[in-house]
């Protein structure tokens, strides 16, 4: 507005110096990953059968900042959160950024398939090749689970949702 106007910015409240700089560069196409939303949810409570992984839309993401969290956004997807066993953190219509990356268990929030429901849980090894999947809903107890009986997804590393 300010250049508009032909004005400083701070006549107009702004800071002394130019906040918005037209001749710096904006970043190139290739500084950013699409990271795709598939139109699946992932239970926090009983169980939601799995649907077609076609996506549906696109989060974008910087290359940048992905590189810096320690990901590739090749092994990126994001779906939405169904059920509140996982509230306060994780509430019914969130989106999770789950990394699919073939990376070492460890302890976290994954999304796991379990016989035909996937499901969003925090994944516990208990040692002897059992698992926990834990709610972080206390209403909800603790699935106890061989490991060869759950499929582990990926680690969910972002959330979205509305304060």
């Amino acid at each position: 507005m300010a250049e508009f106007f032909g004005v400083a910015e701070s006549e107009l409240g702004g800071p002394e110096e130019k906040s918005y700089n037209p001749t710096r560069p904006l970043p190139l196409q290739s500084d950013w990953v699409d990271v795709p939303r598939l139109p699946l949810s992932a239970s926090a409570g009983p169980g939601r059968a799995a649907g077609a992984e076609i996506p549906f839309d696109n989060f974008r993401f910087s290359r940048k900042w992905l590189r810096e969290q320690g990901l590739d956004g090749s092994y990126l997807s994001a779906i939405a959160v169904e059920g509140d066993s996982m509230e306060p953190l994780l509430r019914a219509g969130d989106e999770v950024l789950v990394d699919r990356s073939p990376k070492p268990f460890r302890d976290g929030i994954h999304v796991v398939r379990l016989d035909d429901s996937l499901l969003v849980k925090r994944v516990a090894s208990q040692g002897g090749g059992r698992l926990s999947l834990l709610s972080q809903n206390l209403s909800y107890p603790p699935i106890e689970v061989r490991a060869e009986d759950v499929e582990i997804i990926g680690r969910v590393v972002w959330k979205s949702g509305r304060l």
